[in-house]
């Protein structure tokens, strides 16, 4: 029997079979009234993943990649008079204040170097200094480096100023925690594919219910515009566009298997659990983290090429070996790869993966 390939990329995470076994439930229109209510559920079951969201906030799912969700959530609540204020240390942040730009809405960014923690300090010097600043835009996970953002911090000084939050989760939902009470959360933007371990090609958003109820200033998108959204999934369940209808169908499966393994919380432990266990056996062979590891979230780990040796060549033996590993961004792909651990990893997946480490490694010592 041919052993499974394990993605250890940050998404499409390797599906359970009750996830993919869900593709094949049938062939329906997104114009009919079952698929109405699968939308309807699933974007229930979304509000429901942070329980103390759930009365406050509604979701509403769009096909496309989380990328669309958040450049959807900015096109949608950022404002067209007043600026908004984009913190960035990775490639995701820098992606935010790029859209901002597309779509001609006023920003500021306070930007630093991709292997730093965001500046608390300066976000305060700039939300003191600026009236003009009406909310904050930034990344939870920064999958650029693995870095957990603080945003215990950055949403304490939101709300304590009175700024909104507008937060690209997209590789954080549903394994770490988000405190929208805390944190002044006005919206979160996400996908199926990642923490939920869902398949690509729908992604949402979550937004307070009075932002729903806004009336939106001329639209600067249309396929975009997630009040056209909230208007259809919330009237009579429909969709402006053509959703990705077995996407949903998994969608579906992947959220009460969440459910039923225990939750965010649960799912974020599990997470740990299994990069602890591959740190250590990397940290035997000698191969440092980029960051310090209390800084990673529990989602993705970056690592430190040995001197001498090349992604190519470890990224060739871990898939020969039945694993799909990560490379870096920018200034950092020769020196880093990634390892995610989301997805349907078995105990045995990891035995085979650490023994891969260790052959791969080793043979390069």
């Amino acid at each position: 029997m041919t052993e499974r390939v394990i993605l250890l990329n940050p998404g499409p995470v390797t599906l359970s079979d009750r996830v993919r076994a869900a593709l094949t439930e049938g062939d329906w229109c997104h114009r009919e009234p079952e698929y109405a209510a699968l939308t309807r559920a699933n974007n229930a079951a979304l509000a429901q993943v942070y329980p103390d969201m759930a009365a406050d906030f509604d979701a509403v799912t769009l096909t496309g990649s989380g990328t669309s969700a958040v450049e959807a959530m900015l096109a949608s609540f950022a404002p067209d008079d007043r600026d908004t204020l984009v913190l960035t240390n990775g490639v995701y942040g820098e992606r935010m204040a790029a859209m901002l730009r597309a779509h001609g809405k006023p920003h500021r960014v306070i930007e630093r170097d991709w292997q730093a923690p965001l500046d608390a300090d300066e976000l305060q010097t700039e939300l003191n200094a600026n009236s003009n600043i009406s909310c904050v835009a930034t990344v939870h996970h920064e999958t650029t480096t693995g870095r957990l953002n603080d945003l215990h911090t950055i949403g304490a000084m939101c709300k304590s100023h009175g700024r909104q939050l507008l937060l690209d989760a997209v590789s954080s939902f549903g394994a770490e925690q988000i405190d929208a009470a805390a944190w002044n959360l006005a919206a979160v933007a996400a996908t199926a594919n990642k923490c939920l371990h869902g398949v690509p090609g729908l992604s949402f958003v979550l937004a307070r219910k009075k932002l729903w109820n806004i009336t939106p200033p001329d639209r600067g998108s249309v396929y975009l515009d997630l009040h056209a959204y909230h208007r259809g999934q919330y009237a009579d369940g429909f969709s402006p566009f053509t959703q990705a209808v077995q996407v949903a169908f998994a969608l579906r499966e992947a959220l009460a298997e969440l459910d039923e393994a225990g939750g965010w919380q649960a799912r974020g432990d599990l997470y740990r659990a299994r990069a602890q266990r591959i740190h250590a056996t990397l940290d035997e062979l000698g191969i440092g983290t980029l960051l310090p590891p209390t800084a990673y979230s529990s989602v993705l780990w970056t690592y430190q090429l040995p001197e001498g040796d090349t992604y190519a060549r470890v990224h060739g033996a871990l898939k020969d070996a039945g694993f799909v590993i990560y490379a870096g961004q920018g200034a950092l792909s020769p020196q880093v790869f990634r390892i995610a651990h989301m997805g349907d990893i078995r105990d045995d997946d990891l035995d085979r993966l650490c023994s891969a480490l260790r052959n791969v490694f080793g043979a390069a010592r």
